[in-house]
């Protein structure tokens, strides 16, 4: 049965065909809830186009290579992140992970580390934050943060790293002072994170279920809040992609609500939601 909606008819048809795109492409399931936001969301995009139907919008999306199709993906994408999300994910990484992965490899003093789904980069930067407090320059390591998302759009946000002040959450002031800086003029509002942080991180666009573009290893994945979105069979064959790249003895952080229960079996648990790989 199809739905009339403010502007645009949205029928069963054109919701349907749409989340096949997005899981072929993303390995989102949309489930029959997201409708509403689906609507909400491309509604705007013919709107731009002035195209006057979504069965005109969903014959433009066959082309996976129109320009569109980038605009749709970073419709659909959602994007909830602050910084130091899950502090306790940090607190172990600064007392027990990065000590252990130093004394590993203590020989190359070189640290990898990828945040999978970075959205706009406050992951990302707070990763950052905890390393340079835990490992100083002066010490000598060479320490690269690679992040990713599928939205183009975040990615940009993400590498200027600026953010509104009222959105930079869960800061410490200490932090606070060390680590931004405040806009002036019309820009007050704003705060930006320092050069220092921004030069160790590395941020680009990636699909994670396309084939990955390094070999690793991997000391550190973050993938956080991601796979929630994702079928059980897409999630087996993203974390054993995870593995492949992925140094043995090193470590995965998921988000709150997601599990590798019956999901794999390269990685062991070491407490909520933190896991280390064995094989």
């Amino acid at each position: 049965m199809s739905s009339v909606a403010k502007e645009f008819t949205f029928t069963d048809n054109n919701f349907n065909h749409i989340r096949d795109i997005v899981t072929e492409h993303s390995g989102i399931v949309l489930s029959d809830a997201k409708r509403d936001m689906v609507y909400s969301r491309l509604v705007r995009r013919l709107r731009a186009l002035k195209i006057k139907n979504f069965d005109q919008y969903c014959l433009l999306l066959e082309d996976q290579n129109h320009e569109e199709f980038t605009h749709f993906i970073n419709a659909i994408t959602t994007n909830l992140t602050s910084f130091f999300r899950e502090n306790h994910h940090f607190e172990m990484l600064a007392g027990e992970i990065l000590p252990d992965i130093m004394q590993r490899n203590r020989n190359s003093k070189k640290i990898r580390i990828w945040s999978a789904g970075c959205s706009t980069g406050m992951e990302s930067y707070s990763i950052a934050m905890v390393l340079k407090e835990v490992i100083p320059d002066h010490l000598g390591w060479d320490i690269k943060i690679l992040a990713t998302d599928l939205d183009t759009n975040v990615i940009k946000t993400a590498a200027q790293g600026i953010y509104q002040a009222n959105r930079v959450t869960g800061v410490s002031d200490s932090r606070m002072a060390r680590w931004f800086m405040q806009g002036q003029g019309v820009n007050e509002d704003k705060l930006k994170v320092s050069k220092e942080l921004r030069q160790m991180v590395t941020f680009k666009p990636m699909n994670l279920l396309q084939p990955f573009p390094f070999k690793g290893p991997v000391d550190i994945i973050f993938c956080r809040n991601v796979v929630i979105y994702f079928d059980k069979e897409t999630q087996k064959g993203l974390f054993d992609s995870f593995a492949n790249v992925h140094a043995n003895g090193s470590y995965l952080f998921i988000g709150h609500s997601e599990t590798l229960y019956n999901v794999t079996d390269r990685y062991q648990l070491l407490r909520n939601t933190v896991y280390k790989k064995i094989q």
